[in-house]
């Protein structure tokens, strides 16, 4: 009889095809295993494998993990330490394969390692290299604006393109925007937002820090932009991550922000757009503090506490970190982690955006790694939907999430 291998992942179609691959290679080379694969969204995914302990249930031995919720899991003991594994049996070219974005958020305090990255981000600015090498496009943009059409550098250049771009009749918007509010694109959108400008979410103290100047530009813009400035598609506010992926792929939008691996889905058919998109950083405040800065979260395979089968959920994980089946992450739709997949000349060839993603990494910046901080981004979730509903004002939005933020922080012990 076989012996099963259970893996539950995040619901999307690069993971389904990558997985899909690596399954058929693991098998292969363990004829005795039949891995079973399981998907669900995001939210779902959190609340049966950490709202509702399913992590130690038993009922499956591999998860993808977001890095956010890996000091929860970490507290709970949700996963296995693979510090043992790492050292007996390592991935090929383990620890200098990967940087050390790629490796830091899946440690604890006291550097125990919890997950192997499968999928990277960081946030990049994507934008039509069609549209923006267009001499017509060139020429109706300076005379409009007075100045040359350029990938904007901030965020106000970035508006100004956005509405020139913006024609609903041809099926076009200036962005595409994950609107929906889903505590996921929708908080790391205010995030890059209060970041850029100089913001800070918290402070040196651990004390809330984003109800600030920066903290009300960052959220009246991103309020705006879905709500008043018509430059965005219509259903974006029912758009994740996902979706806002494939409709800027379908060729409705001339910038978007969002998850590199996004850049691979524009590449890849049904795509409208192969070999138009480009990738860049992201655009900075206009002000003094600005700064060109993303987000990097991530997402990790690791050993559920409940798995019956650890040693073989390892070499899962393993075999699925190897040069050559991290690379099929990336041909698949997904961003490999890996070193030598970002500098694969068949992958830069394909994809673009592995041309910049290093550059982007060396500045990015990361939720807190607090067990407190998947509440805290609840409350953000909720602080950007009530802006952009219109059920509160950017004001008052930012200091009542600022009030439960510090709320949570307190009763964690965190604020003295």
């Amino acid at each position: 009889m076989a012996e099963p291998l259970n893996v539950l992942y995040r619901t999307f179609d690069g993971f389904e095809r990558a997985l899909a691959t690596q399954v058929a290679h693991f098998q292969g080379l363990h004829p005795g295993v039949t891995v079973h694969l399981e998907h669900c969204g995001p939210e779902e995914l959190y609340e049966r494998m950490i709202g509702q302990d399913g992590a130690h249930a038993g009922q499956y031995d591999v998860m993808l993990s977001l890095t956010d919720w890996l000091p929860q899991l970490m507290k709970r003991g949700g996963l296995v330490r693979l510090n043992g594994y790492l050292a007996a049996d390592p991935p090929e070219d383990w620890p200098d394969g990967w940087s050390e974005s790629m490796k830091a958020l899946q440690h604890d305090a006291s550097g125990n390692v919890f997950g192997m990255a499968y999928h990277d981000g960081p946030e990049m600015f994507h934008y039509r290299s069609d549209l923006f090498g267009n001499a017509r496009e060139q020429a109706a943009f300076r005379r409009a604006y007075g100045y040359d059409l350029h990938v904007p550098l901030t965020w106000d250049e970035f508006l100004d393109v956005a509405r020139f771009f913006t024609r609903p009749g041809e099926g076009l918007w200036g962005a595409v925007v994950a609107g929906q509010p889903d505590g996921h694109n929708n908080v790391y959108d205010f995030l890059i937002h209060l970041w850029s400008r100089g913001g800070r979410l918290l402070d040196e103290k651990l004390r809330p820090a984003f109800d600030s100047p920066e903290g009300v530009a960052a959220l009246r813009f991103y309020t705006d932009l879905l709500t008043i400035h018509q430059v965005t598609p219509p259903d974006a506010m029912a758009w994740d991550s996902v979706l806002s992926g494939i409709a800027y792929a379908d060729g409705k939008g001339a910038m978007m922000w969002n998850w590199s691996g996004f850049a691979a889905t524009a590449e890849l058919p049904p795509s409208r757009i192969i070999g138009m998109n480009r990738c860049t950083t992201i655009p900075r405040g206009a002000g003094p503090k600005g700064r060109h800065m993303s987000l990097n979260v991530y997402w990790v395979l690791g050993i559920l506490a409940g798995s019956p089968r650890p040693d073989l959920a390892w070499q899962f994980i393993k075999e699925t970190a190897s040069r050559e089946m991290d690379k099929v992450t990336s041909l698949s739709g997904g961003t490999g982690t890996r070193l030598s997949t970002w500098r694969d000349p068949q992958i830069q060839a394909q994809f673009r955006y592995y041309e910049a993603i290093e550059e982007v990494h060396r500045n990015v910046e990361s939720p807190p790694g607090l067990p407190e901080y998947p509440a805290m981004n609840e409350v953000l979730s909720d602080m950007t939907k009530s802006t952009v509903s219109g059920a509160k004002g950017v004001e008052e939005a930012l200091r009542d999430a600022s009030q439960a933020c510090a709320q949570i922080l307190a009763e964690a012990g965190y604020l003295g």
